[in-house]
């Protein structure tokens, strides 16, 4: 399996790239985002998704593993493929979707083209409990009452999320501050992750 590459841009296309490693060119199918900061004959680091059928194969390319971890989430959705996992992390920050199925926003869901009503409830449906699940897990269940367990459960789920630490920590510190948002864990994420997102 390949799960990265790093190497010179070949070519750029609308829909992927050329990464020539070692004399060998590979496609690799990406988002927009991706495609927009390759420059022919700049080095370029891509962590990929190796995809294999019978009857194809295809690598898929992302700047960081918090994406390429999303997109193999996304793929364990009954009806979710590699085309519609990618355009959903190409039309937003992966925090503004994770915000969208923790919050049950199907609008943001359903404005990325091949997600209708029934897939985003699908998603949000099977989605929701894994993303608080890794939340949860990361974040120390058990560690005691108090100011200080409540901001460390809120900095795990958000290193789980992929936050580096820095980022986790002054959201953090931002939704509990803030005394509008409940006491309960999804609560003070959900608030975090808004707060990240404004900045």
């Amino acid at each position: 399996m390949i799960a990265s590459l790093d190497g010179a841009v070949g070519a750029v296309f609308a829909d992927s790239l050329i990464v020539e490693v070692g004399g060998i060119g590979y496609r690799v199918y990406a988002t927009p985002t991706v495609l927009s900061i390759a420059r022919v004959g700049e080095r370029i680091k891509l962590f990929t998704h190796h995809l294999i059928r019978e009857d194809a194969q295809a690598l898929y390319g992302f700047r960081s593993p918090e994406e390429l971890g999303f997109f193999g989430l996304l793929q364990t959705v009954t009806g979710v493929g590699p085309k519609v996992a990618l355009a959903m992390i190409g039309s937003r920050p992966i925090g503004d979707l994770q915000l969208a199925i923790m919050s049950e926003d199907q609008a943001i869901l359903t404005a990325v083209p091949g997600v209708g009503k029934r897939l985003a409830a699908r998603i949000i449906l099977e989605l929701k409990e894994k993303v608080a699940a890794a939340g949860v897990a990361a974040g120390g269940v058990g560690s005691g009452g108090g100011p200080a367990a409540g901001e460390s459960e809120v900095i795990g789920a958000l290193l789980a999320l992929g936050y580096s630490t820095g980022e986790a920590r002054q959201a953090s510190r931002d939704a509990l501050a803030d005394g509008t948002v409940g006491t309960g864990l999804e609560d003070r994420v959900k608030a975090a992750l808004r707060m990240l997102l404004k900045g």
